[in-house]
């Protein structure tokens, strides 16, 4: 009797015992939720998190700025290779001019007129380091720019085709790292040199020679990316080879190839100057950090500042490198949840 007052009491809700009322209640809370094209709230705005999704190269891009060692070492390496160009249109001498000062015993050290000090002859010393930075890092980059090319061009085929293809490639590229190679580079590098005088055929001769590693790397990367089901779904409906290559798998792989690239300009610095250190890279006019050290290197102990410059730029742009590739692997890294610095 009592539950019998309780339904029939004024203003009562009906007992629900078919669940009709339980569905209403479902459908009604489906209605308030946001539909497509209502303006929302992004999700986690509170605590600095946008609800938009972002596109790959924004996350890869957000990651590498929020690494301080990696963006100092960027701007380092830009102000270094913006520098040595300027220099040579604004600066009061020439790496060639001579000057009315030579490096004897109490002179020649570094001043306000010539920070770097002037070489036996009469140079500049600090025209000939900016000179000697410009001829590295322009043949620095045109060396990463061939290696990736090549390297890319032929780990990318035999990764994907494999079979008789990835056999003739990987075993040209074997040849290739059966060749001594300082060696090679010691002939084709002074030759090329003493025909043009220039930077361009010696940073030729390097990048031919020194793309080996990086197809090795985009071959293990494609053989692995290719077992994937986004490439069987493309190659279901029909797209072609180059398509697949060039539309899904190498952007899948460019993470790693920028990566090497960026690793390839330290080492390319190391090899020219290597080569000009011993006389073969690039020849007199012109002049590179490596025929510098070897100019100052028999007088380091009376005039330091022949040997330390070149020596100290040097160094600096590889570390600058290395840094900037530790950030890009970092970046590019999907492992990576947290930045280290």
């Amino acid at each position: 009797m009592a539950e019998r007052r309780r339904l029939f009491a004024p203003g009562a809700r009906p007992l629900d015992t078919d669940g009709a009322g339980q569905n209403r209640r479902r459908r009604g809370r489906r209605s308030r939720l946001p539909i497509a094209g209502a303006e929302t709230r992004p999700l986690g705005d509170e605590h600095g998190i946008s609800g938009e999704v972002k596109k790959q190269w924004q996350i890869v891009l957000g990651r590498f700025v929020r690494q301080p060692r990696a963006m100092i070492s960027l701007g380092i390496f830009a102000l270094l290779g913006i520098s040595s160009v300027l220099a040579g249109y604004f600066w009061r001498y020439g790496y060639t001019d001579l000057t009315n000062q030579i490096a004897t015993f109490g002179q020649g050290s570094p001043s306000l007129q010539h920070p770097f000090g002037v070489d036996p002859i009469g140079h500049d010393l600090f025209a000939q380091v900016m000179q000697g930075t410009k001829e590295d890092v322009q043949t620095a980059l045109l060396v990463a720019s061939i290696t990736t090319l090549i390297g890319t061009t032929i780990g990318a085929l035999a990764g994907y085709f494999r079979s008789w293809v990835d056999t003739i490639l990987m075993r040209f590229t074997d040849f290739i790292l059966a060749v001594p190679l300082l060696a090679v580079l010691a002939v084709l590098g002074n030759l090329a040199a003493r025909q043009s005088g220039s930077w361009f055929w010696v940073a030729v001769i390097i990048g031919v020679l020194a793309w080996t590693y990086v197809a090795r790397l985009v071959r293990a990367d494609f053989l692995s990316l290719r077992e994937r089901d986004f490439v069987e779904a493309a190659r279901a409906i029909g797209a072609s080879n180059r398509r697949i290559i060039i539309r899904h798998l190498l952007p899948n792989a460019l993470g790693p190839i920028i990566v090497n690239a960026t690793l390839t300009v330290a080492n390319a610095i190391i090899l020219e100057s290597t080569l000009s250190f011993l006389g073969l890279g690039i020849q007199p006019p012109n002049v590179s950090l490596g025929s510098l050290v070897a100019s100052g290197e028999g007088d380091a102990t009376t005039f330091w500042w022949l040997f330390v410059f070149p020596a100290a730029f040097i160094i600096l742009m590889i570390l600058c490198v290395n840094f900037i590739g530790d950030g890009l692997r970092e970046a590019f890294d999907p492992r990576r949840t947290r930045v280290r610095v």
